[in-house]
């Protein structure tokens, strides 16, 4: 037991009062008291906007300083001055450390606060906020839209002098994009960032089926999609903490083995796990190199500058770059493991939460806000109407108005007058006594019976969205998916399915065999080659995240050619990409390289097609957007490390390539107004590496070439359309998906317009994407999945039916492609 005095101690002539308590009961209610404000106040986001209190009150209150993104700047200290003294009584370093946080691109996905100065960098802390500005980003105005419609509830704040909103609108899904972290008193939290468009995805998937699975949601969100890219290997716990809210995946940086000296190879890093600097990766191969714990290093680099990251690890002569990279991710943070504890607060108690849950309970909250929003309008418009319902009855009468009001005693006498004459509510007449002598005019009246009747309309929109819940849902789903298109970018992290496929520790041959093997190019741009010269059929849905979309006959120690977009033709080393294991089953590619590894391609280019360097083969046809065609001759197919191989008008980009075996094939076109054009490449003569082609295809007004290729005729061949909106981000919507035989379609003349392939529905406006080649036809969604077509349609012009999911690419099996 213990004595507390409870006031200041007292006069002689005053009998002191002294309390007993219980020491263990007082630790306990004290302590739960401090786990309580730092659960509930400190630590844990709300899985509805995904936001700590902190974060929210800074961008409540940057909305209300009326930061806005085409506002100027302001110090960061002004803001955080504004937040500390009238929402957040802590420290400011506190609230300073929160608000840089949301303007670091490499700790968000999507950074809501725009900053100006020294906001720091993975390894160094900010400069003081008494240097810094900062104003809200657009993606910030999304989270606090709508706020002041009575959208969310309010509570007042530390001192009851203001209020605070409990929570935001949040139209973007932040908790899963954003991720949070953050330990609390007993529990801790744990979220992993993801890419917008793939949640928005689920999300809208999640609207149209409630019972779906977590399978179903993994079609659109197959893993994290961290601020800072590189790789996650091992998507089992990816599945655990999807499933039950915990699990863990191992981080792997981006890295290349070039050549960094005309004599010596080094290890080039360009991307690093999420929440790991360079300066640690430096520190920490400083410290193996001289324990001697890692051989092979000569040289350590850090080129890193605002175009990006850039380490060089020269590797010392007579040592395998593959051994010393392999080596490198066992002992530095190259290689990393992320644990997720999906954490976060839900009706005000913390619950740890699956993906299923996050999304549903995102979900709950936006049609909650869309509701209560349309409620708001409606009780506006209805306010509106009933003010000019009654000011047009006032202008009809308006000189008996006038007379009444002008032999009234005072305001009040008229008031009531106003009310018994014209049959008017106290509003009403109010407004009416409000009115300026200006209003008085036909054009007036005119325009108020306008307004009247577009307040009506919009009273009857506004009253069926909330009759019909369908309607609501449709609402809340658009709203997604306009967030999705002005927001999302796309995925930056390559995901592979096991850790299995790191690289092997045991000594690597130095030589090896000059064997035929094949060049694979996947949709997610992954690059490898095979370990022989045979590929095994396999059934697509083992490997979900590849397709095949290229292939070319090689060695191991040989050449091939990649046809960009920019109509270049780069040549590539056959020994430079790695090699699937003999155990692998194609299409997955889950060992390759990713293309943005590949220096001689730029940021923008992208590999449309495989080539090998064979002077006996007819050549390459490839074709632009404008809609222009080209075979190039053999003999300039082999000149130099990468060279043009079409002089391309400003604007114009090459669509498609391939490479050709008999100089017999058809060629065939299919543009976004939904025609398809088909002739023989004999009509196409060869030309050199500078000539620009000539007309392929003739485009209508505001049209443009969606896909060309080159194959052998053959009865399995099928055209794949699918049509939609062509102002749509793809991956978002579904359309409509055709599969036609390559038969019904005649040939016609070289640069003539072609034949309809497929009538658009209402809604559409274009094909989105197209395939003609050999079948049967795969097509892949927007993680990877297979996604099923519908039965061949024998109209040539038929309309096309609702695709399952939305489509993002069509492509033969592989044996097709090399046979």
């Amino acid at each position: 037991m213990a004595r507390r005095s409870t006031s200041a101690p007292p006069p002689d002539d005053v009998e002191e009062h002294i309390v007993d308590i219980d020491v263990r009961e007082e630790m306990r209610s004290s302590f739960l008291e401090y786990a309580y404000s730092v659960i509930y106040s400190r630590a844990l986001p709300d899985a509805r906007d995904g936001l700590k209190p902190v974060q929210r009150r800074i961008l409540f209150t940057m909305d209300d300083m009326n930061l806005r993104p085409d506002r100027g700047h302001v110090k960061s200290a002004r803001v955080v001055g504004e937040v500390m003294g009238r929402l957040h009584p802590h420290g400011d370093s506190a609230i300073y450390d929160a608000l840089v946080r949301l303007v670091q691109p490499w700790s968000l996905r999507l950074p809501f606060v725009d900053g100006h100065g020294n906001f720091g960098s993975p390894d160094d802390g900010p400069a003081a906020m008494r240097y810094t500005e900062c104003r809200m980003d657009s993606a910030a105005m999304a989270m606090t839209g709508s706020i002041d419609e009575d959208t969310v509830d309010f509570r007042a704040n530390y001192d009851g002098r203001e209020t605070e909103p409990v929570v935001l609108p949040a139209a973007i899904p932040n908790l899963l994009v954003n991720g949070a972290s953050g330990i609390a008193v007993g529990m801790a939290t744990n979220m992993a960032p993801h890419n917008l468009v793939e949640v928005v995805s689920a999300l809208r998937h999640l609207i149209k089926r409630p019972d779906a699975s977590l399978d179903d949601l993994m079609r659109f969100v197959p893993g994290p999609d961290l601020p800072t890219g590189g790789k996650i290997i091992g998507l089992e716990g990816v599945r655990d903490a999807y499933a039950t809210g915990r699990g863990s995946f191992k981080m792997r940086a981006t890295a290349r083995i070039e050549s960094v000296t005309p004599r010596r190879k080094g290890i080039v890093v360009t991307e690093l796990p999420y929440n790991v600097g360079p300066e640690k990766v430096i520190e920490r191969i400083k410290t193996l190199v001289q324990s001697k714990k890692l051989q092979g290093i000569s040289d350590l680099k850090n080129l890193t500058d605002a175009d990006g990251l850039h380490l060089v690890i020269e590797i010392k002569n007579g040592f395998n770059p593959e051994a010393v990279l392999a080596a490198l991710y066992k002992q530095t943070p190259l290689e990393d493991s992320f644990g997720i504890n999906n954490v976060a607060l839900v009706d005000g108690q913390p619950r740890t939460l699956g993906l299923k849950e996050l999304l549903e309970v995102y979900l709950e909250h936006r049609f909650d806000v869309v509701r209560r929003r349309t409620e708001f309008r409606l009780g506006k418009a209805r306010d509106r109407l009933h003010l000019v319902e009654g000011l047009l009855i006032a202008i009809v009468d308006i000189d008996e108005v006038i007379a009444l009001i002008r032999s009234s005693d005072d305001r009040r006498h008229a008031h009531g007058r106003l009310m018994e004459v014209f049959d008017l509510s106290e509003k009403q007449a109010e407004y009416i006594l409000d009115l300026q002598l200006g209003r008085l005019t036909r054009f007036s009246q005119i325009e108020l019976e306008r307004e009247a009747d577009e307040l009506r309309a919009t009273i009857t929109e506004l009253e069926g969205i909330l009759a019909d819940r369908t309607v609501l849902a449709g609402l809340v789903s658009d709203e997604l998916a306009e967030v999705a298109k002005k927001f999302g970018t796309g995925r930056r992290t390559v995901l592979l399915e096991s850790a299995g496929q790191t690289v092997s520790t045991t000594a690597v041959p130095l030589e090896v065999a000059d064997d035929p093997c094949f060049v694979l190019l996947s949709g997610t741009g992954l690059m490898a080659r095979t370990a022989g010269d045979s590929i095994p059929e396999v059934d697509g849905s083992r490997h979900p995240h590849d397709a095949i979309v290229a292939a070319a006959p090689a060695t191991a120690r040989g050449e091939v050619g990649a046809v960009t977009s920019a109509g270049r033709l780069v040549r590539l080393s056959v020994l430079d990409l790695p090699s699937l294991p003999p155990t692998a089953a194609p299409p997955s590619l889950q060992g390759g390289i990713p293309l943005a590894e590949i220096p001689a391609l730029a940021a923008d280019e992208r590999v449309l097609a495989l080539t090998s360097f064979d002077a006996d083969a007819p050549g390459l046809a490839l074709a632009t957007r404008g809609g222009t065609v080209k075979r190039v001759k053999p003999e300039f197919l082999a000149s130099k490390d990468a060279w043009d191989v079409i002089a391309l008008d400003d604007g114009d980009e090459v669509v498609g390539a391939a490479a050709l075996r008999t100089g017999d094939e058809e060629l065939c076109f299919v543009t976004s107004d939904a025609q398809l054009l088909r002739f023989n490449a004999s009509l196409v003569r060869p030309q050199g590496r500078g000539g620009g082609g000539v007309a392929g295809i003739k485009l209508g007004a505001g049209a443009s070439v969606l896909f060309f290729g080159a194959f052998e005729p053959a009865e399995d061949a099928v055209v794949v359309t699918v049509a939609g909106s062509s102002d749509a981000l793809p991956g978002t919507e579904a359309g409509s998906v055709k599969v036609t035989s390559f038969d019904v379609y005649p040939s016609k003349g070289r640069a003539t317009g072609g034949v309809r392939c497929q009538r658009l529905l209402r809604g559409e406006d274009a094909l989105v994407l197209a395939y003609a080649g050999r079948g049967p036809a795969l097509a892949q969604g927007s993680a990877g999945i297979p996604v099923e077509l519908p039965e061949p349609d024998t109209r040539r012009d038929g309309s096309g039916a609702p695709a399952s999911q939305p489509i993002l690419r069509v492509a033969a099996p592989v044996a097709r492609q090399i046979g």
